[in-house]
């Protein structure tokens, strides 16, 4: 389950489906909870915020009421979600692991951020950027962060006094990133489009003299020097005419930089795209279905550390996680030199693992190069920032094992995304276990149809869930063990056979001979 506070309080399901909260006070507890990150908030703490001085005769009676519809509205929306408000010595809290992440299990990509509560995806997003020294990376980071929020902070109870504080504190978080987004795409020289972006916030922020410096330099860098300089004679009469103060020493040097015609403040050569290419991803031919909570959390792993293997039984899915995680970071260019996608079930484990690597990277050998191939490959990757996904890696998990625990310590900026039935066991490896697609065992026909197998089948076969044959649906699902893989083979046979004959023929079939069984159908 998800929770905004970036803007009005939002709850959504690990789908994306949006969860009501009925009632003002219900969603003042939810928003009391959220503010305080996981820690128990008192009793009398919780009812002085509620209701003020119209505290009801019985407080305490009142605030449990609140509380058991506050957990029936989360309940409704998925299941489980009654738990996470528990009573916690000496109130209650939302459950919040250390990382922020509501429940404390990271789960699912929903509105934009990964983990329970926005603000703590927003919080890691602009940590990343600080620890980065390339600008087009910053900017992306701290453009992903400023697109999470969707109004001021826990904007619906703006006026109540548990918010103001807390909400003044990510206010001037925000501004901090807006201010620091402003300055990497300056470096970048996307002064011009920053003109007009920057003018409309200086306006809103007329005394903050990080942004208004970062506007004076677009201003300046775009031409309209005279513009700039009138802006910083605004700032200086506002600030003499409100506060008697003057500029601080930094926007001042600023000023006599742009009025001296100071080199340092002209515009810096605009930062190109490498020529070469970016990669070689396939592009999606379908949805991927019921990997919302996986994606991400692939995602954040090679954010934490530079080897990941996705493993799983055969048929679960692991190729179409590995790719979409590896879309997702491509199009946010992390890796500047590529992101690049090695099938290894083309490969039968002869000769040297680094050559089919060596091919998809179109390195070619050098006449005279007497190296090994892992050598050569080791050093065309020494200064390179790039993602290779080696998919596909069972049949020749020791080979490839080798390699990679080469290429680590000898490229920096390389990280590695592998797929396989079992881990390479190295030093420093993150290992996500990617599970069969859920079927929840009821006869609900809302649960059903909401569940991620139920949902992939109905989109491969074309058919609509209905009463009359969602059941049948699950019954396939279950027997097909919620593998993605069989799933869309069944879906295939479903508009000629009927989803009730489907169903009726996999119960015949033993358990692993049901996919083959799919295909002979």
């Amino acid at each position: 389950m998800r929770f905004g506070v970036l803007g009005p309080l939002a709850v959504w399901t690990d789908h994306g489906e949006p969860v009501t909260v009925p009632g003002r006070k219900v969603r003042a507890l939810l928003a009391d909870l959220l503010v305080h990150e996981g820690r128990a908030v008192p009793v009398d703490r919780l009812v002085e915020d509620l209701w003020g001085e119209a505290a009801p005769a019985d407080p305490t009676a009142a605030l449990h009421v609140r509380v058991s519809q506050l957990r029936r509205a989360l309940e409704g929306g998925e299941p489980g979600g009654r738990e996470l408000v528990v009573s916690q010595a000496p109130g209650y809290a939302v459950r919040v692991g250390a990382d922020g992440v509501i429940g404390g299990v990271a789960s699912g990509f929903v509105g934009g951020f990964v983990g329970g509560v926005d603000a703590n995806r927003f919080a890691d997003l602009v940590g990343r950027a600080q620890q980065v020294a390339d600008a087009r990376t910053r900017a992306a980071l701290l453009g992903e962060a400023l697109e999470l929020w969707r109004g001021p902070y826990l904007a619906d109870f703006a006026d109540d006094e548990f918010v103001r504080a807390v909400a003044a504190h990510w206010e001037e978080r925000r501004l901090a990133a807006v201010e620091a987004w402003a300055e990497a795409r300056l470096e970048l020289g996307e002064h011009h489009e920053l003109v007009g972006e920057l003018g409309e916030r200086v306006a809103r922020h007329p005394y903050r003299e990080r942004l208004r410096a970062a506007h004076l330099r677009a201003l300046h860098r775009s031409g309209r020097t005279g513009e700039a300089l009138d802006g910083f004679q605004e700032l200086r009469r506002l600030l003499a005419d409100e506060l008697g103060l003057d500029p601080g020493p930094e926007l001042t040097a600023l000023h006599r930089a742009i009025l001296a015609g100071d080199p340092a403040e002209d515009a810096p050569a605009p930062v190109t795209r490498p020529a070469r290419p970016l990669g070689n991803l396939p592009a999606p031919v379908t949805d991927l279905v019921g990997r919302d909570h996986d994606v991400p959390r692939v995602r954040e792993l090679l954010a934490a550390g530079r080897l990941v293997t996705l493993t799983g039984p055969g048929g679960v899915g692991k190729t179409s996680v590995a790719l979409a995680a590896a879309r997702a970071l491509a199009s946010a260019e992390t890796y500047p030199d590529g992101v690049w996608l090695v099938d290894l079930t083309v490969w039968d484990g002869s000769g040297d693992a680094a050559e089919p690597v060596l091919s998809v990277l179109s390195i070619p050998e050098t006449p005279g190069d007497t190296r090994p191939p892992g050598e050569r490959l080791a050093d065309a990757l020494r200064e390179r920032r790039t993602l290779l996904v080696l998919d596909n890696c069972e049949h020749v998990i020791e080979p490839v094992a080798d390699l990679v625990a080469a290429l680590l310590p000898a490229a920096p900026g390389l990280r590695v995304l592998a797929t396989g039935r079992e881990p390479l066991r190295l030093r420093g490896e993150a290992r996500w276990e990617l599970p069969p697609l859920d079927v929840p065992d009821t006869d609900d026909v809302e649960r059903l149809a909401r569940c991620s197998a139920v949902r992939l089948f109905l989109a491969r076969s074309g058919l609509v869930a209905d009463p009359e044959t969602i059941g049948a649906v699950a019954e396939v699902c279950r027997r097909l063990d919620g593998i993605p893989l069989a799933l869309e083979l069944a879906a295939t046979r479903a508009p000629a056979l009927g989803v009730t004959e489907l169903a009726a023929r996999l119960r015949g079939a033993a358990g692993p001979v049901r996919a083959a069984g799919i295909r002979a159908a």
